[in-house]
């Protein structure tokens, strides 16, 4: 049954519509205009030189760590409290995930337990900017530095936000990120890789396209490569997205802003801080950390059963059935990540969420926990 209040919700206006119904009437369906007009736009408003559309986040993190040349006997080191993506890139290129512990008040990569996890086979960093709150960047960018390790930013929940006056996705050496129907800022499908580097760039382009070389000859390939194209509709779509980009992120603060005068009052439940030093947030969910005695499940099957939607963000990688096996699964030991992982709820959140909707969901959470 369809939830009356959605999880998310994109937010898609006629000009979306319109640049999209655009498309439709040129021939240029891939690997067109609005592709180089996203790319564009992209890298601009990152300050960054480079911008490579690809098919998803995931796409990106695959095309990332191979542009890195990361591979057999490498490691990664990854968090856990995190989408899974980050470490099925990692097995993609056949390298090994390595999980690092989180911080307990950003939920991002806790630099001295980042340090302590490094290795002589550790190649490189995936930094996750953890539901639209930058990680440590300045303490990352130095303990890769020291170690000669690439650092690659997961900014799929993160456009728009600030670590010290820059822009999430200029830290790293590439920075992917991702516009599934859930985030600010939505493709439909689709992602993107910042790069700094242009032959970085020029890898990054031909892998998401076959391998094609740049002979001009479509039918060249200089390296066996991947359909990871982002279609001229998507890229419509998402250049009109990134032009309201200041406004959607103002909607989604105020959202947070109202949240936390609805629930600060409920007892032992904790709220995701409104403001951090030096960052700026970019809200892409709304989790709260329920009270010690609570039922997450039955929560979660109280607020079900009045049509609002909820989520569990996020389970451990780790700990999934698709990883316990594993041994870098095996070999972690994360009890703030296993402990915090227990008690995070996702309420309904999106730009166009109303005072109403969220005093029902405040008003359904304070009975579900018994406040």
């Amino acid at each position: 049954m369809t939830a009356r209040i959605p999880l998310s919700s994109p937010d898609i206006t006629q000009a979306e519509i319109d640049a999209v119904t655009a498309v439709l009437r040129t021939p240029h369906l891939s690997l067109g205009p609005e592709l180089s007009a996203f790319e564009s736009a992209l890298a601009a408003y990152h300050s960054m030189p480079h911008a490579v559309c690809v098919s998803s986040g995931t796409a990106g993190l695959h095309l990332a760590l191979l542009t890195l040349g990361i591979g057999d006997g490498d490691e990664v080191i990854v968090p856990s409290f995190a989408f899974v993506a980050v470490a099925n890139a990692v097995l993609q290129v056949r390298a090994t995930p390595v999980f690092a512990e989180i911080d307990p008040v950003t939920l991002n990569f806790d630099p001295v337990a980042v340090e302590r996890t490094i290795s002589p086979r550790t190649r490189a960093l995936l930094v996750v900017h953890t539901f639209g709150v930058p990680a440590e960047m300045d303490a990352l960018q130095t303990i890769a530095r020291l170690h000669g390790l690439a650092l690659i930013e997961d900014a799929s929940e993160a456009i728009g936000a600030e670590f010290q006056g820059k822009r999430a996705g200029s830290f790293g050496d590439l920075a992917v990120f991702g516009f599934y129907p859930n985030k600010q800022l939505t493709t439909g499908e689709g992602g993107a890789v910042l790069a700094r580097d242009a032959g970085h760039a020029a890898r990054l382009r031909s892998l998401r396209n076959q391998g094609r070389s740049g002979s001009g000859d479509r039918l060249d390939h200089a390296e066996p490569g991947y359909n990871y194209r982002l279609s001229e509709l998507a890229c419509a779509l998402g250049r009109v997205q990134l032009g309201r980009i200041g406004e959607m992120l103002a909607l989604r603060q105020a959202a947070a802003q109202r949240y936390d005068a609805l629930l600060n009052s409920i007892p032992s439940l904790e709220l995701p801080p409104l403001t951090l030093p030096n960052r700026v947030i970019s809200w892409f969910v709304y989790v709260v950390r329920l009270p010690q005695q609570a039922n997450r499940d039955r929560v979660q099957a109280s607020l079900a059963r009045r049509g609002i939607a909820t989520g569990r963000y996020f389970a451990p990688i780790h700990l999934q059935p698709a990883w316990r096996s594993h041994t870098s699964a095996s070999a972690a030991t994360l009890p703030i990540t296993e402990s915090i992982a227990r008690r995070t709820l996702a309420l309904p959140f999106f730009n166009r969420i109303t005072t109403g909707q969220q005093e029902e969901v405040a008003a359904a959470l304070r009975e579900a926990i018994g406040a």
